[in-house]
């Protein structure tokens, strides 16, 4: 069975600069530079084994990028973006940052001020209280404790609404020693 030899890659010079200006900055994440050696190498004429060896990548890593730039140049697609990852399948977000963050800060806020009847809040009790206060149309309590342990929150074992930090106003917990406790007894010197 014959062989069928690769796409042939024909970089323009101005194609060329930029991928090399590319691996010269510090600043290129490395996939990116390596895949702008694959493209240099491509457009060499090597084939995917030679570009695999001597990259120290599979063959198959070499076909993927070698096709995904013949695609995108056809569709004239920056060279930067042609480089990048694909994007992954799955499903998109369901609730945004701005929904995550009001999460957050409802969390942290005493559930008095949602007019709950609750000393502290729990998974159940937040997920209820975001969908009253209509910032998701639905939530699992479920999914709010995962969203809460992602940023290390526990609301239920939090003390600080049951005892609020100290004020100028009340009493000092701590009691200083009496001055004559700190003197030495008997002549004794503080040094020995």
């Amino acid at each position: 069975m014959p062989r069928v030899s690769a796409a042939v890659i024909d970089l323009s010079e101005l194609d060329r600069n930029t991928l090399e200006k590319l691996l010269k900055r510090k600043s290129t994440p490395q996939p990116m530079a390596l895949r702008a050696k694959i493209i240099l190498r491509a457009a060499k004429r090597e084939s995917h084994g030679e570009i695999a060896r001597a990259l120290g990548v599979s063959v198959e890593m070499s076909r993927v990028w070698r096709r995904r730039w013949l695609e995108l140049a056809v569709r004239d697609v920056a060279i930067a973006e042609r480089l990048q990852d694909a994007s992954r399948p799955g499903a998109p977000m369901t609730f945004t940052l701005e929904q995550i963050t009001q999460l957050y800060a409802m969390a942290c806020d005493p559930p008095e001020k949602y007019a709950r009847p609750i000393s502290h809040w729990s998974s159940r009790e937040l997920a209820d209280a975001l969908v009253k206060q209509g910032i998701v149309a639905s939530i699992s309590e479920r999914h709010v404790g995962r969203l809460l342990k992602e940023a290390d929150l526990k609301p239920h074992q939090s003390g600080y609404w049951l005892n609020p930090p100290p004020t100028l106003s009340s009493k000092p917990r701590l009691k200083l020693a009496a001055p004559s406790t700190l003197r030495p007894k008997n002549g004794q010197s503080k040094e020995k």
